[in-house]
């Protein structure tokens, strides 16, 4: 368990090929954000017949460098009510998680038959990802749910109400998806036996129903978590049509309104950063990482693995931006309820069914009774559950009033 390149003695080589790994994927990963803002504004440019980010310049190249020029060059201000170092320090808070939610994705590498990914790099056997964690999910977990920390205390230091608002408002919501999101993964690791995010990929690389299906988690978990996963994330990441942390309309300009220049530019980068992160996680937990259909078999070796990961990558990167260009904002009563009373029961009760298959397979129980009782059994939950809100709903409503 964990990187081959750390289980024997720790040279000078190895301390290179960890330090090189790290390099390669914050390079990397810069990059791709840069690529992720001009492919969203390009784009949604086409889609809303937008003309600024379509002819600025070669395929619209030059409105993101104007963008960034004037990101760079725009007065740094700091409010004088401002809690300075937590202000200072707020959008990092932001831009660092999503940088080591990257770290324990597998990038690449041959996942076919009897391989596990390894690859070979100067003498030594390692995996295409910086690190293998053996509680990686946890750790993924763990740093999204740091990025509310950077929201919340930009929004307080910044020692104006607005910005208090709209981190509150966007701390509420990062949480309650928070949660859902969590449940749904935990269906990945009922099915995978692992919290490492290499051990999941391995998992899913085993061929599947009759060796024509592939065994992906999207499949082994019925697809439920998969829509929950994605949906929630969506709204952790504060992407449209879940972006009411800066509605402004209702907030001036949501957490980080008392930010300008490169400080605004991290929360702005840390963004589409998390939405490149987040879709490499999705591919991860569910579309079997780099791992690709064994009949086209290894052409490029372990770099056939690269080249399937950024196919499935990329589908997900498009759907954010076709979402962003085609749905309207939700209004934030319709958020809370969608979490709270939608995604929460769901992914528990989902959760519960899979495991109790799981229970029943093992003890060699009646399969379709299983499911019939367990079905049942959340169709009850979820009457009580509308019979709770209708209730409360009725608790609530103004009392008529003779007159």
């Amino acid at each position: 368990m964990g990187d081959p390149l750390l289980n024997g003695d720790i040279d000078f080589a190895v301390v290179a090929i960890v330090i090189g790994k790290v390099l390669i994927a914050f390079v990397l990963l810069l990059i791709l954000t840069m690529l992720m803002i001009w492919f969203e504004r390009k784009l949604v440019s086409a889609m809303h017949n937008r003309i600024g980010p379509s002819l600025a310049g070669p395929w619209g190249i030059l409105q993101s460098l104007a963008d960034g020029i004037k990101f760079f060059f725009k007065e740094d201000l700091i409010p004088d009510r401002a809690q300075r170092a937590v202000f200072i320090l707020a959008p990092f808070l932001s831009f660092v998680p999503a940088f080591l939610m990257f770290m324990i994705v597998p990038l690449g590498g041959n996942f076919t038959g009897t391989n596990d990914g390894i690859i070979t790099v100067f003498g030594h056997d390692t995996y295409l990802q910086v690190a293998d964690p053996p509680i990686g999910i946890l750790f993924m977990l763990a740093m999204s749910s740091i990025a509310v920390y950077g929201v919340m205390l930009a929004g307080w230091s910044s020692g104006s109400k607005y910005p208090l608002l709209g981190s509150v408002r966007a701390s509420a919501q990062m949480v309650s998806y928070e949660a859902a999101m969590g449940l749904s993964v935990v269906a990945v690791v009922l099915k995978s036996g692992t919290l490492s995010t290499h051990g999941i990929v391995e998992h899913q690389s085993i061929g599947g129903f009759g060796n024509v299906l592939p065994n992906w988690n999207i499949i082994l978990t019925g697809v439920v978590p998969f829509i929950i996963f994605v949906i929630a994330s969506t709204a952790e990441l504060n992407r449209p049509p879940f972006d009411l942390v800066e509605a402004e309309q209702e907030l001036v300009g949501g957490f980080n309104t008392e930010y300008s220049s490169i400080r605004f530019a991290l929360f702005f980068l840390a963004e589409f950063m998390n939405v490149i992160t987040m879709s490499a996680i999705f591919v991860t937990l569910f579309l079997g990482g780099p791992s690709g259909p064994a009949f086209l078999g290894q052409s490029l070796g372990w770099l056939t693995g690269i080249f399937w990961f950024a196919i499935k990558t990329s589908i997900f990167l498009f759907m954010f931006v076709w979402i962003r260009a085609s749905l309207p904002r939700l209004r934030y009563d319709q958020l809370m309820d969608l979490g709270w009373k939608v995604l929460i029961p769901l992914s528990l009760g989902w959760v519960l069914l899979l495991g109790a298959i799981d229970i029943g397979r093992d003890n060699d129980w009646n399969p379709a009774a299983v499911i019939v009782l367990s079905v049942a059994g959340l169709l009850a939950g979820y009457g009580l559950l509308r019979g709770a809100i209708s209730a409360g709903k009725r608790a609530r409503q103004p009392q008529e009033v003779d007159t």
